[in-house]
């Protein structure tokens, strides 16, 4: 299993469009074979931060996933274009 979140901070102007994006995407992500979990949400007393909780049942299904049509145009084409912040942290179950 890979596990990880997602932290993006955005413009504050900008929240309904990302909220958008972000809905689509999962949208779409929770369709994919291999996605386990894909999670959106937004920090309650930073309403600019977004956290993502991702997972994915190996590493093949995270690189399809990264590889896909709709990752590309939402996430590489939409979210990382307008993004002011990125932090990724990997996570390890502990049982």
């Amino acid at each position: 299993m890979v596990s990880f979140l997602v932290r993006l901070k955005f413009a504050a102007d900008e929240r309904a469009e990302i909220a958008e994006t972000l809905r689509q995407l999962a949208e779409a992500s929770r369709q994919e074979p291999g996605c386990v979990s894909y999670i959106p949400h937004q920090v309650e007393d930073d309403p600019d931060t977004v956290v993502i909780y991702e997972q994915y049942k190996d590493a093949a299904a995270l690189a399809a996933h990264r590889a896909s049509s709709h990752f590309q145009k939402l996430a590489v084409g939409g979210l990382y274009q307008r993004m002011r912040d990125r932090a990724v942290e990997n996570l390890t179950a502990l049982s």
